[in-house]
């Protein structure tokens, strides 16, 4: 259990520390699950500092969130942009090529929750 438990952490450290390096955000893992069969849902926050961007990115898997902090525009492509402020929520499909920039003067703070294949990183940037 504990070692199942310590390999988990270290894989989630390992994918925000990575998903990091693409740009000005910082993701925070709270938790991981090994649910449902095959794919990892994972809970962190993540924060974007004001007039940063998280940089172009993918998931191999769904995201869903919920701002806590800030404003921010979703940049999913082939749709229009999603202006977002602290108390929206937003989906994100599997693969899709998406950025998040913030708005005004203030950072932004997100609540996210990925149900991403097991076995892969959470993100990976795009061009």
């Amino acid at each position: 259990m504990f070692r199942k438990l310590l390999l988990g952490l270290t894989v989630i450290a390992l994918a925000g520390a990575a998903v990091a390096q693409q740009s000005g955000i910082k993701r925070t893992p709270l938790q991981k699950v090994d649910f449902p069969a095959g794919y990892n849902t994972v809970t962190a926050i993540a924060e974007v500092p004001a007039g940063g961007a998280s940089g172009r990115h993918t998931h191999p898997g769904a995201e869903t969130g919920y701002v806590l902090e800030g404003e921010l525009e979703l940049l999913i492509d082939g749709k229009p942009p999603l202006k977002l402020k602290a108390g929206d929520s937003y989906q994100i499909p599997e693969g899709a090529v998406h950025d998040a920039k913030t708005s005004g003067d203030k950072p932004l703070k997100v609540l996210g929750v990925y149900v991403v294949k097991a076995g892969e990183p959470l993100a990976k940037p795009a061009p």
